[in-house]
């Protein structure tokens, strides 16, 4: 997957198509990302402790890494990301302005 934690992306597909977001975390064996704001679903969770009332909280949930695009930094447009060898280092590039992510 071209897309790594830490990276700003726009949901492409989905009820949530258009917003933006930070990628939280890649599950790289499902390819799927949890993006921040994105797929919000609601989990109920059991008291731990005696006295303690159970809750329903709001998570991200994952989204397929189909269904985001990679926002550039420099041109800030979505786009695909290529690869670039520069001295001993790969590095990820814009497949729209060049330069690197």
């Amino acid at each position: 997957m071209k897309v790594r934690k830490g990276d700003n992306v726009k949901m492409l597909a989905g009820k949530d198509r258009g917003k933006t977001g930070k990628i939280l975390r890649v599950l790289s064996d499902r390819e799927r990302v949890v993006v921040d704001g994105a797929n919000i679903v609601k989990r109920h969770v059991r008291p731990r402790r005696q006295g303690q009332k159970g809750e329903i909280i709001q998570k991200p949930g994952s989204v397929h890494v189909s269904n985001v695009g990679l926002v550039c930094g420099s041109c800030g447009k979505t786009t695909r990301a290529g690869y670039r060898v520069e001295g001993d280092k790969k590095v990820r590039v814009c497949k729209k302005c060049g330069s690197s992510v």
